[in-house]
């Protein structure tokens, strides 16, 4: 719909907002709340002691920076849009949501296949490992995670900008690649891009990870009980939080290819646990699994208990 020259999208995709209005925004925003705090905590971990001072560690403070703006991305809009009498969002500000939510989405991707390159750096060239990864190496590695994802999803929402609309109803509760069915005609070169995208910066980011744990597997397995002891408590987390990412990658692709097939219901369903879940679970594998966080994690609460 348009009002004064602005364009409005309809979002269609919650289900009995009238009658569960109120405990959707009080379940959402706990999540939201818990996503914040759980993230923000570990990242001030890291920040503030030194022995944490680490590029593993700095890897892993960057994802969870990337999961609080992934989440910023989608909930405040969904919280404003439970309590509204009208889910609508302006042309513009939908396709700055889709950006941001598959920008974040992909450097999470590219993070993690950071991540194992350095677990394998650690573990299979440990004599070099200082060297190789050094401060340059990091900055290099952090802004490549954020700068190529961010340049592959630019390009195609330009290219849609001025695009003609045949409809104004998106089947979803935030904005994603369902704003494709919505278009009067899709460019075939666009869709083409998007799929050569997909690959760069989310499929060959998994092989990698894949290619490298399984070359990590392989020597730690022939090595001695340190080395296979180092391997599992660093490597198990990522590929924890690696089988979580995937899933939410498969629910959007699952989302949006099944636009006609699948129930309102489901849809909404499988919406909130794919931006729900995988943020809250990141803080507590890393926060459980990685030894040195759970040191600071049990010290914080050992101290807040004798506080209280």
């Amino acid at each position: 719909m348009t009002e004064m020259n602005v364009t409005y999208i309809i979002l269609d995709g919650h289900v009995e907002l009238e009658k569960y209005r109120f405990l959707y925004f009080f379940i959402m925003l706990m999540g939201y709340i818990l996503i914040m705090c759980s993230n923000s905590t570990i990242v001030c971990f890291i920040v503030i002691h030194k022995n944490l001072h680490e590029p593993m560690y700095i890897f892993i403070a960057a994802l969870l920076i990337n999961t609080v703006f992934f989440s910023t991305a989608v909930y405040p809009k969904l919280l404003i849009d439970f309590l509204s009498e009208k889910q609508i969002i302006s042309y513009p500000a939908c396709l700055i949501q889709i950006f941001m939510f598959y920008f974040l989405s992909t450097s999470e991707f590219l993070l993690l296949a950071v991540m194992a390159f350095d677990r394998y750096v650690s573990i299979c060239k440990p004599l070099r490992y200082p060297a190789i990864m050094g401060k340059t190496t990091i900055s290099i590695f952090l802004v490549l995670a954020w700068l190529i994802p961010a340049c592959h999803i630019v390009v195609p929402l330009i290219g849609n900008a001025h695009s003609k609309l045949c409809s104004f109803t998106l089947k979803g509760i935030f904005c994603n690649n369902s704003i494709n069915y919505i278009f009067c005609m899709s460019s075939r070169a666009l869709l083409t891009y998007g799929l050569v995208a997909l690959f760069n910066i989310s499929l060959l980011p998994v092989l990698f990870i894949i290619f490298t744990y399984t070359v990590i597997l392989i020597i730690a397995s022939k090595s001695g009980r340190e080395v296979r002891k180092k391997a599992a408590q660093t490597c198990l987390p990522h590929l924890l939080v690696l089988i979580n990412y995937s899933c939410l990658l498969t629910f959007d692709v699952i989302i949006v290819r099944l636009e006609s097939d699948i129930s309102k219901t489901a849809r909404f369903v499988m919406t909130l646990q794919m931006i729900t879940y995988n943020p809250l679970c990141n803080p507590i594998i890393y926060g459980l699994k990685m030894k040195e966080i759970y040191k600071h994690l049990k010290r914080l609460f050992v101290n807040a208990k004798i506080y209280v």
